[in-house]
């Protein structure tokens, strides 16, 4: 098990907005968190990045527990979050961006060969490597933030809506994205109102109500999967 989430609760002031979350994510698989507007599922992303800090509860990466760990230290053992609105530097250009996104690391070469990589994977950002990054196109600017995020080299990816915004076409170029980066080896947690996006790549569904596990399956369970669509488009 890579990640696991235990009795979690978590409290923005004294309003409660997690209340006893658990879920467990596999090594090298997809979990898609559904739910409505303020369920709760970016706070349990932010919670796990170590953005917010829970009331109680606990998570574990790899066998380790993080709960208590800062931001930056969580990122270095490797879990990345690709926050909701695509957070890039736009006055900097798309290398200047990537080379950014390995602050933490300090082996120089090694970062130039892991921006080669990301170069191969995803040309785009080869051909505006010098460009601006807030002049690029939204697919474009989700792509950056992706491999900005692998530049950390993250073991598990959290993503908070990656397709928002986009038109069709990109938001199959995303999905496309994130089941690469899956066969690759990574584990991603998946925030997604596009319910048609998520359930198309994931391999296990949480549905997030009020704050609590409401529901899970596997996405190979054709009962529970109708199941979770009803709940999450309302019956």
């Amino acid at each position: 098990m890579v990640l696991s989430v235990r009795d979690l609760f978590v409290n923005y002031g004294k309003v409660e907005v997690l209340k006893g979350v658990s879920i467990e994510i596999e090594e090298g698989r997809i979990s898609l968190l559904l739910g409505a507007n303020g369920s709760g599922k970016s706070t349990l992303l932010k919670t796990i990045s170590g953005l917010h800090r829970p009331i109680s509860g606990s998570i574990w990466f790899e066998e380790r527990r993080i709960d208590e760990m800062t931001s930056d230290d969580i990122l270095r053992l490797g879990i990345a979050h690709v926050l909701e609105g695509r957070r890039i530097f736009p006055r900097m250009s798309v290398l200047e961006n990537l080379e950014l996104g390995a602050y933490s690391r300090s082996n120089k070469r090694e970062i130039a060969r892991d921006i080669e990589t990301l170069y191969e994977r995803f040309p785009i950002l080869r051909h505006k490597r010098k460009q601006k990054s807030g002049a690029l196109s939204g697919g474009e600017q989700q792509t950056l933030v992706i491999a900005l995020a692998l530049m950390t080299k993250a073991r598990l990816l959290l993503m908070d809506e990656p397709s928002q915004g986009l038109s069709p076409l990109i938001v199959n170029e995303v999905a496309d994205t994130i089941t690469r980066l899956n066969r690759d080896g990574m584990a991603i947690v998946l925030v997604e109102h596009n319910l048609r996006l998520g359930l198309s790549i994931a391999d296990k569904i949480y549905v997030l109500e009020n704050g609590r596990i409401a529901f899970e399956a596997n996405s190979t369970d054709l009962s529970g999967v109708e199941y979770a669509q009803k709940i999450y488009l309302g019956g």
